[in-house]
């Protein structure tokens, strides 16, 4: 005997947010939108077209470019290797900072009184420009490159402090929890049980700063703070084009051989 053919299931209704769920992203997206209006005008985007018009002059720009003069390119390399040294001391003075501090302004380790002034001295650090905290440490030891590795640190050691710091924040409490119960006392449960598991990821954040900082370093040069940054800038304010594009020749190979190494280190911790 046959079976008559079953019905199908209906398929119910998509979810449905209410406008009280809606309403915060509504105030926040059309927030956004109000204030690229807004700043229209004040950042000049009806210049866009000119970007077409003036086309010329930018190909004529671009074509001394394509001249490089490498006459002087030992002098590039050794100054590109000293500015690529500058953002490694930089940024592994960073990451000595940034650990104790990013436990510090982390919600689930430090108590309240010690994070929240953590918090605002690293958002302090992070809002001063690169070339102001270099010029405080010129003024302090002089031209040179102690003056660029500094303001380096200062300033990334604070942007991987929040990194860090939201890193422990995401972490799984199961293991900690589990050296908690082996009487270890709060050190040890920060050293056992939340470490190991950030550890990956803030290698990944301190590769990632130190690819910037390679970058960052080519503008300390500008205020003394050596490197190639300042051939970078001799070249440009001399119109020395041929010059200038060997400079950034140079800055893009060793970059994306830093980019490349790091990638693989990347690779093998994640």
């Amino acid at each position: 005997m046959s079976q008559a053919p079953s019905t199908p299931a209906a398929v119910p209704a998509a979810p449905r947010r209410t406008l009280a769920q809606r309403g915060p992203d509504v105030l926040v997206w059309g927030g956004v939108i109000l204030i690229l209006l807004i700043s229209f005008g004040p950042v000049e985007m009806n210049n866009f077209g000119k970007l077409f018009t003036n086309s010329a002059n930018m190909r004529q720009f671009g074509q001394e470019f394509l001249k490089p003069d490498f006459t002087d390119w030992k002098l590039y390399v050794s100054k590109m290797w000293l500015t690529v040294q500058i953002a490694m001391w930089g940024t592994v003075l960073a990451v000595v900072l940034a650990i104790p501090f990013g436990l510090a302004c982390a919600r689930n380790v430090s108590p309240v009184w010690l994070q929240q002034p953590m918090r605002l001295l690293m958002n302090l650090l992070r809002s001063v420009p690169d070339l102001v905290l270099g010029t405080l440490f010129l003024v302090a030891v002089g031209l040179g490159p102690f003056a660029g590795v500094m303001a380096l640190a200062i300033n990334t050691g604070a942007v991987l402090a929040k990194l860090f710091s939201e890193a422990v924040e995401a972490i799984d409490k199961g293991p900690v929890e589990g050296v908690r119960a082996t009487g270890a006392t709060p050190l040890q449960e920060v050293i056992w049980g939340v470490i190991p598991q950030v550890a990956p990821l803030w290698t990944s954040y301190a590769l990632y700063r130190f690819e910037s900082n390679s970058r960052s370093a080519t503008v300390l040069g500008l205020i003394g703070a050596g490197g190639i940054g300042q051939l970078l800038f001799d070249a440009l304010n001399a119109f020395a084009y041929h010059q200038l594009s060997a400079i950034i020749i140079v800055i893009i190979v060793a970059v994306s051989l830093i980019d490349l190494l790091s990638q693989a280190m990347r690779s093998r911790l994640l």
